[in-house]
């Protein structure tokens, strides 16, 4: 049989980091190239206890069909967590739980954006939002990066020549892939660009809590009286990703549209996976748990950039983030990047390619992604040991 695919996804390819991840199977292969949370940050003896106690207490709660906004219980405790922690729900929005941020990520882009509309990104950006606006066949526009967030110069430009912008999403929070904060300066000049142009904002903030470095920066959703900024959490980087919880906060107007959407798409989240985060909310100390995984973040990451600058080719850049899982490299202007990450894997240790973040295929990258949560502390070191031997080779 030979299937005729639709224009939507005739022209995507799998993503590229779960392709990597493949390789990564081997064990020999040392893998800085997943975005997972570390082994140990998992609660796991909680969620075991609080599982077992739904599932004695309220299996059919758990098993049976619910609404389509989400369990009211967690509605109700993101609610407050939005108001007092985050600062990002105001009296015209609402919330919603979707399967992960993703589908966050999704349902914005299915009720906002036609065909050849256009959507403007970090550049570089995260590879599965990318690839939820290609399906969309939207026209994606990256903005180059400075040390503190989006170009506002040529963010501006984009918009007055770029056609039909319906939507901006960043990632203000460590980003991902290059773990840039953006400064609240340029927040407030992104939304007041969005207020002159009439964009929406899509604030992806799944490592906003994962700050070991710092004071904290209000979101961009803080400063809209408008209408115009839908705000994305998510429970995968403090919780577990396996559960694929997360939440868009939304001015109503909108969130009527995308409760329609999420109906078509999967009628609601997994009920037990809401049950368990609510039970969290409402039995733990939240607060002393992500303490814990700043804590082992701020030490991962402290070690894979000692180990990079003990071992790495001068002539290679590195972030330094604040927070978040990821650093990202850049080697010399002219280098062949997706040789080195070949050679990479040759030798034992997976990256992902700059590549996989960028807007347009022939936007030219000479960087890479590297992950710091997910390795233990020995395999950071022998990868870096690997790498930065690869890289006084090769630069």
């Amino acid at each position: 049989m030979n299937y005729t695919f639709s224009d939507k996804m005739e022209a995507l390819q799998p993503s590229a980091i779960r392709e990597i991840l493949k390789a990564t199977a081997d064990p020999k292969i040392i893998s800085f190239a997943a975005g997972n949370p570390a082994p140990e940050a998992f609660p796991c003896e909680a969620i075991e206890k609080i599982t077992a106690e739904i599932l004695t207490k309220n299996p059919i709660g758990a098993l049976q069909y619910s609404i389509s906004e989400g369990y009211p219980p967690l509605r109700d405790a993101l609610r407050e967590l939005c108001r007092t922690r985050y600062g990002v729900i105001g009296e015209n929005d609402d919330l919603i739980i979707v399967s992960g941020a993703q589908q966050g990520i999704d349902l914005v882009c299915k009720c906002l954006c036609n065909e050849g509309d256009t959507i403007i990104v970090e550049a570089p950006s995260f590879v599965g939002a990318l690839n939820t606006m290609r399906s969309y066949n939207a026209n994606l526009v990256g903005v180059e990066m400075d040390d503190d967030g989006i170009n506002i110069e040529k963010l501006e430009e984009a918009l007055k020549t770029s056609p039909n912008v319906k939507l901006m999403y960043l990632i203000p929070n460590f980003q991902n892939p290059s773990g840039i904060t953006m400064s609240y300066e340029k927040r407030k000049a992104v939304y007041e660009l969005a207020k002159q142009y009439g964009v929406i904002i899509l604030e992806d903030n799944p490592y906003g809590d994962l700050r070991f470095r710092g004071e904290t920066i209000p979101s961009i959703k803080t400063l809209d009286t408008d209408g115009l900024v839908v705000y994305c959490g998510s429970f995968s980087k403090v919780l577990s990703p396996g559960l694929r919880v997360g939440y868009l906060v939304a001015d109503k107007g909108l969130m009527g549209k995308i409760v329609v959407a999420k109906q078509c798409t999967d009628v609601h989240t997994t009920i037990l996976s809401q049950m368990i985060c609510e039970r969290f909310l409402a039995e733990y100390d939240f607060e002393e748990h992500v303490q814990g995984l700043r804590d082992i973040y701020r030490k991962k990451c402290a070690l894979m950039i000692s180990e990079i600058d003990q071992n790495f080719s001068p002539n290679v850049a590195h972030t330094d983030p604040d927070g978040g899982l990821f650093l990202w490299c850049t080697l010399p202007e002219g280098s062949d990047m997706p040789g080195f990450c070949k050679r990479a894997v040759e030798h034992g240790v997976a990256m992902v390619p700059g590549n996989a973040f960028t807007a347009k295929a022939s936007d030219p990258t000479f960087s890479f992604r590297m992950n710091f949560s997910t390795p233990t502390d020995e395999k950071i070191v022998e990868g870096c040991r690997i790498l930065g031997q690869l890289t006084k080779e090769m630069f």
